[in-house]
């Protein structure tokens, strides 16, 4: 009989320590290669970290000051600004993640999905396509990774 199992796209404080290790082996394989200068490498890590933490609300100010600085402005010369080769990273990152998925049956599914906004101030809001409200609407739209795995099959 076939299992599927999903795992959440977020994640509380204590399992962010508990995969310290395996996130910075993958960012030194990945991640950091991409970036010639470490000041945005450094910024870089801290981002993810940030975005699966435990945060109340995720935004420039909230994952600079989970990042240890003072005010948002390196956070978003990173994501406006900095040089590094984006599509390097994601071709490397398909490779890490076919090889340490664990099971040849495993699938990994891309899932966006559309928030609408009655605003122009949240990152990416502008008027698109969302099937959550079935129109062209004001929304943001945002992307998870469940990861599914079928087990049972022998592999």
């Amino acid at each position: 009989m076939d299992r599927v199992a999903a795992v959440a796209p977020s994640v509380d404080e204590a399992s962010v320590a508990g995969w310290d290790a395996a996130l910075d082996d993958m960012f030194a394989q990945v991640v950091a290669p991409a970036f010639a200068r470490r000041e945005p490498r450094l910024r870089a890590r801290a981002y993810p970290r940030g975005l699966v933490s435990g945060l109340e609300r995720k935004n420039g100010w909230t994952l600079a000051e989970f990042a240890g600085d003072a005010c948002p402005d390196g956070m978003q010369r990173l994501l406006n600004a900095a040089r590094w080769d984006a599509g390097g990273v994601r071709d490397a990152l398909g490779r890490y993640v076919a090889a340490h998925l664990g099971d040849r049956a495993a699938v990994l599914v891309a899932d966006d999905t559309g928030s609408e906004k009655s605003g122009r101030c949240s990152a990416g809001v502008q008027r698109q396509y969302t099937g959550t409200a079935g129109k062209i609407t004001n929304c943001q739209a945002g992307c998870s990774w469940p990861a599914r795995c079928r087990a049972g099959r022998g592999h």
